[in-house]
């Protein structure tokens, strides 16, 4: 396995693709996403974050289709904490060859009843790193106070603890940066659209980035050109 301080050298100041596709959504397919992958790779990407409603399946296959490190999550339910919402959810992203499991660090209650903490401690057993997806810089504290090796803003708008932005929230990003300074490995995830938002969120203190949407969703990426032409 990867440890903390290799994957920092692989991925610092360098952009991450998310390879995701919901269930209903037209590339909702696990080869899709391996190629989707392996396009990004070639594109430059660091590293891949994927699973989430294609689950361990996508995490394996691409595991095996991509040279760069894996990010993985589940995703179970729609609701609440559903973003690797338990220490088994926690324990099978990384058995499934991910180097770093994602996992909501909110302060809303996990579906099997444990802390983060109790993940983290999970995933650090089994040899794997622990990303705290988090809405809020009081959630980030509290992640690393439990172990978390890297901190995303994954959640920033997606809970009812902070208002959504229209791009990235980038604030976030900059009360994270002073609360827990500079020696936290920091990404900044969420609603970076575009090559300038990427910038701005290095510039905030973002130590990578992660996009998904704008790489990935060629159904989103459509709209916006059809929007464009009208």
């Amino acid at each position: 396995m990867m440890d903390l301080k290799s994957f920092i050298q692989q991925v610092n100041n360098k952009l991450i693709v998310s390879a995701q596709a919901p269930t209903g959504h037209p590339l909702r397919d696990t080869r899709t996403m391996a190629f989707l992958a392996k396009a990004a790779e070639q594109g430059g990407s660091a590293a891949i974050r994927c699973g989430g409603y294609g689950g361990l399946e996508d995490i394996r296959t691409i595991v095996d289709t991509v040279s760069v490190p894996v990010i993985g999550l589940t995703k179970e339910g729609d609701t609440g904490v559903y973003i690797t919402p338990s220490v088994k959810s926690a324990e099978d992203v990384i058995k499934a060859g991910a180097t770093v499991a994602a996992i909501d660090a909110t302060f809303r209650p996990r579906q099997d009843g444990s802390t983060f903490a109790d993940q983290v401690a999970a995933v650090h057993a089994l040899g794997g790193l622990a990303m705290a997806d988090i809405a809020t810089a009081e959630e980030a504290v509290a992640a690393h106070e439990a172990g978390a090796d890297i901190i995303s803003t994954t959640l920033a708008g997606y809970t009812e603890h902070r208002e959504k932005t229209e791009g990235p929230d980038l604030e976030l990003i900059r009360e994270i940066r002073a609360k827990l300074g500079p020696d936290v490995f920091l990404i900044g995830e969420g609603r970076f659209h575009s090559p300038e938002h990427v910038k701005q969120g290095r510039k905030a203190g973002a130590d990578a980035l992660i996009v998904g949407t704008a790489i990935t969703d060629t159904a989103w990426i459509t709209t916006q050109f059809a929007a464009a032409a009208q």
